[in-house]
């Protein structure tokens, strides 16, 4: 891979409202190795009507009759809170982010704490007038994608791009907490990536580690993931999300699989190199060989051995007389012959071959 897959753990509203749980969060992130801690911003009556009914996972996830502003009232906190939490994630070394929810919150985020990059949650993707406003910030974006048709992300990407030159990524998102396996469908990953040309991600929200090691794995550059200090606290979110524990193990393990996605160019790597002298079968005499005996097929098996002619270059000797005798069981070197002509033979040939690079020798 040419570049480290940023990871952000996501605590999202898994504070509760309390900034000393929000602090112990962000220690907990940078424990873990992430990349990023990300919370939410916003001011409830921005975003949500007193009426609104609760969303299915947070009727199944939280106790109790609250309505959905209720509920999302509890978790909000002020703007001198974020700032604290900016300068709590400055002391310890890990990027702050936050998505904002509302153009109040944008503007503090991005024109007060100078955040770098701006994620948008996948409730925005048809919310044009606030994309333009995002967009007009000109910083870098992340984009969830969740609960959308390939259309809708693609008059997103169009109104952002329309107004700004910033590059945007794209995370294939399942709304839904827990998300069972059946309805991950991770390959939509690969369809954002093949139609946007943007770099792409995945925004988990499945129980466990398996399916963000498997966005990796397609070429994800990020990763988004829910986290808490503890699944058995009161809130909406805190049951599909990872402990500190399991946030570590998912970090470590994206690492892991970084360095095992290399390059990309295929080639032998320097251990195989010292493997293939030994694996490979070279051209050893079936029978001993006089001087002057012109080499024909029959005289030839494929075996193992330390050094010699590999069988590749098989037809380069075929017809060639031999100018010192070769015993049975002995790899063919080409300074067994008075000459073989390279012209046409591939470069690993052609590298063998040159002038007599295997002088004769016990085996």
């Amino acid at each position: 891979m040419t570049a480290p897959v940023f990871i952000i753990a996501e605590a999202g509203v898994n504070h509760n409202g309390d900034i000393n749980t929000a602090f112990a969060l962000i220690d907990a992130a940078q424990r873990a190795g992430a990349d990023a801690v990300k919370f939410q911003t916003f001011k409830t009556e921005k975003i949500i009507t007193k009426s609104a009914a609760t969303a299915d996972y947070q009727k199944n996830n939280v106790a109790g009759e609250a309505s959905q502003f209720e509920l999302v009232k509890r978790l909000e906190l002020s703007y001198e809170q974020f700032s604290e939490l900016q300068r709590h994630c400055k002391k310890r070394g890990i990027l702050f982010l936050s998505t904002p929810d509302e153009s109040e919150s944008l503007d503090f985020l991005i024109d007060v704490l100078q955040m770098p990059i701006i994620k948008i949650g996948s409730g925005e993707v048809n919310n044009l007038p606030y994309l333009r406003q995002i967009a007009s910030k000109n910083k870098p974006m992340i984009l969830s994608t969740g609960m959308s048709y390939l259309g809708e992300i693609e008059t997103a990407v169009a109104t952002i791009q329309a107004i700004s030159s910033a590059p945007i990524t794209l995370l294939h998102c399942t709304t839904n907490y827990p998300c069972p396996m059946e309805q991950v469908n991770l390959s939509a990953m690969l369809t954002l990536k093949n139609a946007f040309k943007t770099e792409i991600g995945y925004s988990d929200h499945t129980l466990g580690i398996e399916v963000p090691i498997a966005a990796v794995a397609l070429g994800a550059t990020v990763i988004e993931k829910h986290f808490t200090l503890d699944k058995n606290m009161p809130g909406p979110d805190h049951l599909a999300s990872l402990n500190p524990q399991e946030l570590t193990e998912m970090v470590t393990a994206i690492r892991r699989i970084e360095l095992a996605m290399g390059d990309g160019i295929k080639r032998p790597n320097s251990s195989e190199q010292v493997t293939k002298t030994v694996v490979r079968k070279r051209l050893t005499a079936i029978k001993n060989l006089p001087i002057g005996h012109v080499l024909n097929p029959s005289d030839i098996e494929f075996k193992r051995a330390n050094v010699g002619i590999y069988v590749e270059h098989l037809d380069l000797v075929i017809g060639k007389k031999l100018i010192q005798p070769v015993l049975i069981d002995t790899a063919f070197q080409w300074s067994d012959f008075m000459q073989v002509e390279t012209a046409g033979a591939n470069d690993s040939a052609l590298a063998l071959a040159e002038a007599n690079v295997f002088p004769r020798q016990n085996q």
